[in-house]
C-alpha cells in the first residue's frame, strides 16, 4: 500500500454528514450476510473497522438498532437527509466503529480494500471471491 496522507475526508451522498479518518482501519471486511446484501444493494458490503479515536464525524445523524443473530445489538448511524448509513457500532463496545461509507473519490482507495470475506455461507452463487483473500464461513 502506498503512503496515505491522513486525514482522509469523506461524506454521505448529500454531503450533510462528513468524516475525517486519521489512521488506517484495523481491518477491512467484505460481508456477504443477507443483511449486508440489503445494505449494499449488492452481493456484499465493505466494512472498515476503525478505532473510535481515529475518526471524527460532523453533521446530524439519526440512529436505528437491530439485534444480530449472535444476540448482540447492532446500532446504525445514518444521514437523515439522504439515508446513507455512515457507521455501525455495538453499544456494549464503543472502542470501534464499522464504517459503511462507500470508498470513492479517494487519493488511494487501497485503505478500504477487503482483507477477508465473511459470512460466505450466505454468498450469492454468481459472485467469485478473488484468489488469495481470507474466507470465513460466518462471523470471525
Amino acid at each position: 500500500m502506498a503512503n496515505i496522507d491522513y486525514p482522509i475526508e469523506g461524506s454521505c451522498q448529500c454531503g450533510q454528514v462528513t468524516y475525517k479518518l486519521h489512521e488506517a482501519p484495523t481491518m477491512v471486511l467484505a460481508c456477504h450476510c443477507t443483511e449486508c446484501q440489503k445494505i449494499a444493494t449488492g452481493p456484499f458490503s465493505v466494512t472498515a473497522v476503525i478505532a473510535s479515536s481515529a475518526i471524527e464525524f460532523s453533521g446530524e445523524l439519526k440512529e436505528w438498532s437491530r439485534t444480530a443473530e449472535s444476540g448482540n445489538k447492532s446500532n446504525v448511524k445514518f444521514c437523515p437527509n439522504c439515508g446513507n448509513r455512515i457507521y455501525h457500532f455495538n453499544p456494549e463496545d464503543l472502542s470501534t466503529v464499522k464504517l459503511k461509507l462507500k470508498p470513492v473519490n479517494l487519493a488511494d482507495d487501497e485503505v478500504f480494500k477487503p482483507t477477508a470475506h465473511i459470512w460466505v455461507c450466505e454468498k450469492l452463487s454468481w459472485y467469485q471471491i478473488p484468489e488469495g483473500v481470507k474466507v470465513i464461513d460466518r462471523q470471525p
